[in-house]
């Protein structure tokens, strides 16, 4: 799963069927000093939290009932390998800068 940050405060879905990798790319043009993504907080150059709320509401996130209980379990995969930040509510994403 994917979640793709591009230029104008757009956020989307990419690859919402691929529960094993969850990462956010970072385009060339969005950037994260200036662009306000609500729910998703750049730790570091390697980093980010991703809100759990977020995801399920993001464009490209399919309407489709097992989406939703395969993505529940992820969440809870996630959290036995402690890549939940509880406090935050939120996922921890690898960061991917695309040129």
């Amino acid at each position: 799963m994917i979640i793709e940050c591009l230029d104008g405060d757009t956020v989307r879905l990419t690859e919402p069927f691929d529960f094993c990798r969850f990462k956010l790319i970072l385009h060339a043009e969005a950037r994260p000093e200036t662009q306000r993504w609500n729910g998703i907080t750049l730790l570091d150059d390697r980093d980010a939290l991703v809100s759990i709320d977020l995801i399920p509401t993001l464009p490209g996130r399919p309407d489709d009932a097992n989406w939703d209980q395969c993505y529940a379990e992820m969440v809870t995969k996630a959290r036995e390998h402690g890549w939940i930040d509880t406090e935050r509510h939120a996922i921890r994403a690898h960061v991917k800068r695309i040129p």
